[in-house]
Formats: structure tokens, sequence, C-alpha cells
């Protein structure tokens, strides 16, 4: 099944470049010193040191390897990249910390997330007949309960009702669950491979 894509690139090849390098420094950086990269915010292009959040995903193999994220920006995107290749590397809760073995095996993709937005609906079924296979991002929250899905998930979901199912569960939250105080927003990424 071939999902619908939204192709923003905000970033040339040089940036995303710089973007990849800089979350592999990073995780090289944590294998040998236990810490993520120190970066010289000087050296880089005012595209990349705006404000901006991502999450890096890493596999070994086909398997997920660790993925941790931002889902608002709150500083520099490259300090981002840094701090989220490193934590997906040796901090994500589900994983044991990367080994020096792993490190040649690994892949990764970082997800630049644009601004996230109120979704309004009335019902489930409203909100189902809004979502944007392959485009989405979802934040899913309710009384302390919060969840999200990156867009790339739709390609192991590709049914919106399946979709929505699951990250209630990510969040803690029952498959039924629905109350008029939920609140669900959307994003966007640009992935990074």
């Amino acid at each position: 099944m071939s999902l619908a894509t939204e192709h923003t690139t905000l970033f040339e090849k040089p940036e995303r470049s710089i973007i990849l390098k800089t979350a592999l420094d990073s995780i090289n950086q944590g294998i040998t010193q236990h810490h993520p990269i120190a970066l010289n915010l000087s050296s880089y292009s005012p595209k990349l040191l705006e404000p901006g959040a991502c999450f890096v995903t890493l596999h070994l193999g086909k398997q997920l390897r660790g993925c941790i994220g931002s889902l608002q920006a709150y500083q520099p995107l490259i300090a981002d990249v840094a701090l989220n290749a490193f934590n997906a590397a040796f901090h994500d809760p589900r994983f044991l910390p990367m080994t020096e073995s792993e490190l040649p095996k690994i892949s990764l993709d970082i997800s630049v997330l644009s601004k996230s937005q109120p979704m309004h609906f009335s019902s489930e079924a409203d909100l189902l007949s809004q979502l944007r296979p392959g485009i989405d991002g979802l934040i899913i929250s309710d009384h302390g309960h919060r969840g999200t899905f990156l867009p790339s998930v739709w390609e192991q979901l590709p049914d919106p009702a399946t979709f929505l199912s699951h990250l209630k569960i990510k969040a803690g939250l029952p498959t039924n669950y629905w109350s008029n105080t939920l609140t669900i927003q959307r994003y966007t990424t640009e992935l990074i491979s």
C-alpha cells in the first residue's frame, strides 16, 4: 500500500549532511566520552541555529534500536539533533545503551518536526476523517496521559482507526477511550536519512 506523503524540504543537501554528521558524531562521542558532542554554534548556518524540534530514530538492521525526540522547539535545531541522537543511543528506556560493536551496524533517521497544530473535532469518527495517513504525526493528551506517533508510523499502521488505537495504548489509555477533554495535535516532519 502506498501512503500519501507531503514533501516539504526545508534543508538543502549540505545542511542535511551536517545534521546527519552531527547526530553520528554525538553518538560516537557518547561511546568514548559518555556525553553528547559539544557544539561550536558559531560554525553553523543560521537555518540550523533556529529553534527546532526533532526525533532521532536508530535501527540495527530492520529492528528499532532507539528513538528519542522533542515535540517542541526549545533550543537550536542542531543542538536538538546532537542531544536526541545521544539520548536515542544511550538513554531510550526500552533498550540497553548502545555498544561500540553496534555502532558500524546502525542506521539513523532524523525527523524534523513542524510546529504542532491543534485539531478540532466533534467525535472520534470526525477526527478519523481528518487524519492524513503518511503525512500527520499526532500528539494525544488527556488527564496526564500523553503519547505521539511520527508520520513514519503510518508505514506499520496505515489504517487511521488502528493508528489512533495504538497511539492511545502508547499514551496509557484504553483503545476505546474517548472524552470531551481529549486533545489531539498534528504535525508534519521532514525526514533526513
